[in-house]
């Protein structure tokens, strides 16, 4: 899956769920009034064959987090030499990548938004400038704002923007002095999208 450059509300659509890919618009509602596929023939459509209902499920993590098919491989193939269950160790590694934890912690919008913020190099983990978004934190890892008037302003106008920010319990956010901290390693329930990873991994697994 490339990079998507047409508007985001079809990928939602497609998906039949809310993505959040537009940041706090994509909380109006506007999308869940028109919550049908695009297309002038979506009215047709049944329920599918059962690769249909693994490829969706599949699209709908990708499109989620906003990696391609490569990576999502790369992420699956890792997480099924660890050890249990191999959707929630999938699910852990797409919860901490960095433009993941940027976004819960508020300091973007949205997961494009902080890529983009990653990529100027707005952000530092332990006090060194990291500008990958797939970078992957660990416990204890710091996340702080690059010290210039320029990052400080734009991360701060993200935090206002949003308001007050619900951080989830493996994260940890210090909004005075925009720093975040990974306190624990994410869970498949701190996913904030319904999934059914069982699905995702039979489409992997293939």
């Amino acid at each position: 899956m490339g990079r998507h450059t047409g508007p985001t509300d079809k990928l939602s659509r497609r998906e039949g769920i809310n993505l959040m890919l537009k940041g706090a618009r994509s909380e109006s509602g506007k999308i869940e009034r028109r919550m049908v596929p695009p297309g002038m023939h979506s009215w047709r459509r049944g329920r599918g064959s059962e690769y249909r209902l693994r490829l969706r499920e599949t699209q709908k993590v990708k499109r989620y987090y906003g990696i391609r098919d490569r990576q999502f491989m790369n992420l699956y193939r890792q997480a099924s030499r660890t050890k249990g269950d191999t959707g929630a160790a999938l699910l852990s590694l797409l919860e901490r990548r960095l433009d993941n934890v940027i976004h819960k912690l508020g300091m973007a919008p949205s997961r494009p938004a902080a890529r983009q913020v990653i990529a100027h190099g707005h952000v530092y983990i332990n006090d060194r400038r990291v500008n990958i978004s797939s970078y992957r934190v660990r416990v204890g890892d710091k996340i702080t704002v690059k010290p210039s008037d320029r990052s400080q302003a734009l991360i701060r106008a993200n935090l206002d923007e949003l308001g007050e920010p619900r951080v989830q319990n493996w994260l940890q956010l210090d909004q005075a002095k925009l720093a975040g901290e990974i306190l624990a390693v994410p869970s498949k329930d701190d996913v904030m999208i319904p999934v059914e990873v069982n699905l995702v991994v039979e489409f992997c697994s293939r």
